[in-house]
């Protein structure tokens, strides 16, 4: 748990808080910035469209995270009906979120590289962006999943043929049900499987580093 951190190691723990703030607050953000330039002003108007991380992180959310290992940020709201893109303007704004994090992860593995020749492994900094490269790689895969309310399910129910709109249909209703089942079944009986979808997103991101 991230929580016995506080107690062990704080400044990893500080860091760690951090980090998550951050991959939170600019992939919430994406989303409510995506619908508004495609017309929708409702993030803004309820106060999203901010890099505030008040904004964007849910306090139980975060209790989750840090208590149990799994959390959320609060959803970015928009109206689908204001949207430019009438088709694939959903799943702009639902991709938004994952290309955010991709971006980070780039940045930041550049900074690691820069950095490295002049810091140790064990320097605060590195750390620090060692754990932004982390939690920007976990955001990223774990959206991609196309399970709702998961942001790959928007692309995936994009391109599904109308002849599977019952597919749809049940995933929408159920969708929530079974991803929650299979993080319950994840660690408890630690099968692993975000993990290794996260292990495909963490060698790539090794490649670079």
């Amino acid at each position: 748990m991230i929580i016995s951190l506080l107690f062990s190691q704080p400044e990893l723990f500080l860091i760690w808080l951090l980090s998550i703030a951050y991959g939170i607050t600019v992939h919430e953000f994406s989303h409510v910035l995506a619908a508004y330039l495609q017309g929708d002003d409702t993030g803004k108007l309820l106060g999203r469209l901010t890099l505030n991380p008040l904004a964007h992180v849910d306090g139980f959310g975060l209790i989750m995270l840090l208590f149990v290992g799994f959390g959320w940020g609060k959803p970015a709201p928009y109206n689908p009906y204001n949207l430019k893109y009438r088709r694939w303007g959903e799943v702009i704004v639902a991709l938004a979120g994952p290309l955010s994090n991709l971006i980070s992860i780039i940045i930041f593995v550049i900074a690691v590289n820069v950095l490295s020749s002049f810091l140790g492994p064990y320097n605060l900094l590195m750390r620090f962006l060692g754990f932004l490269i982390l939690i920007n790689i976990v955001l990223l895969a774990f959206n991609l999943i196309p399970i709702p309310p998961l942001d790959g399910s928007k692309l995936l129910f994009e391109i599904l043929p109308a002849k599977y709109s019952h597919i749809k249909q049940q995933l929408s209703r159920n969708g929530p049900w079974v991803l929650f089942m299979l993080i319950i079944a994840d660690n408890i009986l630690g099968i692993n499987i975000f993990g290794h979808i996260f292990s495909v997103f963490f060698k790539l991101a090794g490649v670079f580093t």
